[in-house]
């Protein structure tokens, strides 16, 4: 496959251009120079704001990003994955999660088959499971309805689970548990099983091809306890899987018409809105779901249909893009001001690091110029007290993302109104910074000595003029939080589109876990001096 070289476009070369032509530019400048800037850098789509007002941007520089996006056919790539095509190609899959979520009629696609018939049996399935559990009409071998429901899963079939029943912890049923166990560590397993009762204990088991070593040594164990408290003929009420291989899950003890299926052209990390997705319809009921979806699919749309100049996942990557690659910005701060969205960060680390930290392009090609950077978070105000200092004063370059509901649901109102001005502030203090001389000014007017004021002024000044963006929802709810995990969805499409990569196969996964089988079976520890001591220390250390 042929993928042009971006790098060496004129439309990358203009680019370079316009970045040296703003390099005495500041982000404050800009706004001191147009009062009309915010509705000139700022998208909607109903409840839902993007403001990029605070990038480094002019209107010349994103005509300049759109020729990028229009150089590297981006609308064609989005047409052709929503079309089925098998655009993953090192694994010559159809990427369909736009499927998974699709309202209405119209038939999608895939190798000359309408998918949504299949898709439709799995809702269907769910829903009547779910709509069992949380009516207390599925029972444990007992007889006990269901009180706590444990995930287990690793990767795309866990951290969507877990980040969405977390984030609308509102919505969900108030007296059913949910646990998400994912790493192979038994103290993670222990934490879960420790606040359960075997006997009305659900397990959900998800694994697109139930060998995934860690979800599969997890769900032995849960069994394990499970057996040793109930009996071995209890598993069926207490075990459901998430699988394309109903045969495995069968030898598990799991019965077929408890297996939840999925298919191929769905990744991992995009996995949430199908059968992956259980726990989430366990937890908010099929209403609350169907809601989830169709916020997503509010998003597809809108990504699919809106002007360039007016569609925000292009937009967002575009000023990602230039970010990235023209101010050398390696790093990526995810700063929700949320606390039911603390696992968002860890989310979205999988998608956009998992999809886009590739070194070829889709033609096995180096790549030419930087590619995923680093992304880290942390709810507000947590994170105020932990890495924003190296933000706001350190030497690496970080652009941010601070996202905010505008409504709140906890019931401290005052509290919100606290949130919400240091989401406003931060993001403003990002891009003003402080002066040595406004820093010597504040301490002068505190009464601080003029020589202890002039040393201290280099340590309280801000150099300012580093870039954020703020979304900001009408609420944190199914359908918003539905927008909000589409549109990062397609603003790392857009990304890998614009580097030529592929952004759906994950081999760099692989090694660790190959070589793990290895050591376990005695093979591999030679192949260096240090994983043999290490293993030597470790085996000596079991007495």
């Amino acid at each position: 496959m042929t993928v042009a070289d971006l790098t060496r476009s004129e439309e990358w070369a203009a680019l370079k251009r316009h970045r040296q032509a703003l390099a005495k530019t500041r982000i404050a400048d800009l706004f001191r120079q147009d009062s009309d800037r915010f509705s000139k850098f700022s998208l909607a789509l109903d409840e839902f704001a993007f403001d990029f007002s605070k990038n480094l941007v002019t209107e010349e520089t994103m005509r300049l990003l759109r020729d990028v996006a229009r150089a590297a056919d981006v609308a064609g790539w989005r047409d052709r994955m929503f079309a089925g095509e098998r655009i993953n190609s090192t694994e010559d899959r159809a990427v369909y999660h736009v499927a998974l979520r699709h309202q209405g009629a119209t038939p999608m696609m895939v190798d000359g088959k309408d998918v949504m018939p299949d898709v439709r049996r799995v809702w269907d399935q769910m829903r009547r499971f779910a709509t069992a559990v949380r009516e207390g009409n599925w029972r444990g071998a007992t007889g006990e309805r269901i009180e706590t429901v444990i995930n287990i899963g690793i990767g795309g079939s866990d951290l969507g689970p877990a980040m969405a029943v977390q984030a609308l912890r509102p919505f969900c049923h108030p007296e059913i548990r949910f646990h998400f166990v994912s790493n192979v560590d038994g103290a993670h397993l222990q934490a879960a099983l420790a606040q359960a009762d075997p006997a009305s204990t659900l397990f959900i088991v998800s694994s697109k091809t139930f060998t995934t070593q860690e979800t599969l040594a997890n769900a032995k164990a849960a069994r394990a306890w499970l057996t040793a408290r109930l009996s071995p003929d209890a598993v069926p009420k207490h075990f459901v899987a998430v699988s394309a291989a109903v045969d495995k899950a069968g030898v598990f003890g799991i019965a077929p018409e408890n297996v939840f299926g999925f298919w191929d052209w769905v990744g991992g990390r995009y996995s949430m809105w199908c059968a992956i997705g259980l726990p989430i319809a366990v937890a908010l009921g099929w209403e609350g779901f169907e809601r989830l979806l169709a916020g997503a699919h509010a998003m597809d749309r809108h990504f699919r249909g809106a002007p360039a100049e007016r569609n925000i996942p292009l937009t967002m990557g575009l000023i990602a893009l230039w970010n990235i690659d023209f101010l050398g910005a390696a790093a990526y701060a995810m700063l929700p001001y949320a606390q039911d969205l603390a696992r968002l960060p860890a989310y979205l680390q999988q998608l956009e690091m998992e999809s886009n930290g590739k070194g070829v392009r889709r033609d096995g090609k180096p790549v030419k110029c930087a590619t995923g950077p680093v992304l880290f978070g942390e709810p507000g105000t947590n994170g105020q007290h932990a890495f924003y200092q190296l933000i706001h004063q350190g030497t690496q370059r970080v652009f941010c993302d601070f996202i905010l509901a505008a409504r709140d649901r906890s019931g401290y109102p005052e509290l919100h109104r606290l949130l919400s001005a240091n989401f406003l502030a931060q993001s403003q203090a990002l891009m003003f910074g402080k002066s040595a001389a406004e820093a010597q000014a504040e301490m002068r007017e505190a009464k601080m000595k003029a020589g202890q004021a002039r040393a201290l002024a280099p340590h309280r000044s801000f150099s300012g003029d580093r870039p954020s963006n703020s979304i900001l929802i009408g609420e944190l709810d199914p359908y918003h939080l539905g927008k909000l995990v589409a549109l990062y969805e397609h603003k790392t499409f857009v990304l890998g589109v614009l580097w030529g990569i592929n952004s759906f196969d994950q081999w760099g996964v692989e090694l660790g876990k190959q070589l793990a089988n290895d050591i376990l079976s005695g093979n591999g520890v030679a192949r260096d001096g240090s994983t043999a001591g290490l293993k030597a220390l470790y085996d000596a250390w079991q007495e």
